[in-house]
């Protein structure tokens, strides 16, 4: 069971390497990069509300839930408010021509917030596992809603990483390499998942997969709302609910199976 999923977290970073590499060979259109943005951001939320919260709330008050997805979309505001960006597709409308240009200035800073970004998410696929691996309610539902949300937003999230180091000069070897370093830190979150977690109580469980899933919420948000307002409004709605229906479906023939 642990291998397959260390499987899963390798998968999500081969993803988002190849992502990368795509973004350092051909470039991207801001149109296309909203539609992948759009529904990675749709199956974010959607594996919040249809898997993550019902899991949590059988073990967990509604407080405390509430509690802790505060704090995961706390983590990811203040990051992004303060240090940089948790995550450059999910702020893709921010990422001009200007701004590639000036990246040497700032690379420290995005690398350590994607850094971040990045461990969650491996974390994320750890609980769910840890979560199946308990026979909690729902885990199944949780564990293969997780992976499918964090595998299609890392596609995006590699493919806008890519793009702007290589619109800041870098080389496409030197961009595939950065892109690689960074993503890198999913496979760390999923090894500290995978040793830490199984020895936790179940309400900690529970409370680390909200924490996680406010993360999820503010990527959500930030994501649609960001260009909603700015650009392709009617893609933008139907990608997102498009990755929202994914995951719901998935969720409910998970739980009749």
């Amino acid at each position: 069971m642990e291998n397959l999923s260390l499987a899963y977290v390798t998968l999500a970073f081969a993803l988002a390497v190849g992502g990368g590499a795509l973004g350092a060979s051909l470039g991207s259109s801001h149109e296309r990069l909203c539609a992948l943005i759009s529904l990675g951001a749709g199956t974010l939320l959607g594996v919040t509300l249809f898997a993550i919260l019902p899991e949590c709330l059988e073990g967990v008050r509604w407080w405390g839930v509430l509690l802790a997805l505060a704090s995961g979309y706390a983590v990811f505001f203040f990051i992004s408010k303060y240090l940089y960006h948790v995550c450059p597709a999910c702020a893709a409308s921010h990422f001009d021509e200007a701004a590639a240009h000036h990246f040497s200035e700032i690379a420290g800073a995005m690398m350590l917030a994607l850094a971040v970004h990045c461990t969650a998410d491996g974390v994320a696929l750890a609980a769910g596992h840890e979560a199946e691996a308990a026979h909690a309610p729902g885990g199944h539902v949780l564990n293969f809603s997780l992976v499918m949300a964090v595998c299609v937003h890392k596609v995006p999230e590699g493919l806008a990483l890519g793009a702007l180091l290589l619109g800041a000069g870098f080389s496409r070897a030197q961009t595939l390499a950065r892109v690689a370093a960074v993503e890198s830190t999913t496979l760390l979150g999923g090894v500290l998942g995978l040793v830490f977690l199984p020895h936790i109580s179940a309400f900690w469980l529970d409370a680390v997969v909200a924490h996680v899933g406010g993360g999820f919420l503010y990527l959500a948000i930030h994501a649609v709302l960001g260009e909603i307002l700015k650009h392709h409004k009617a893609l933008v709605l139907t990608n997102f609910f498009l990755g929202l229906g994914l995951i719901a479906t998935l969720s409910l023939l998970l739980r009749l199976l």
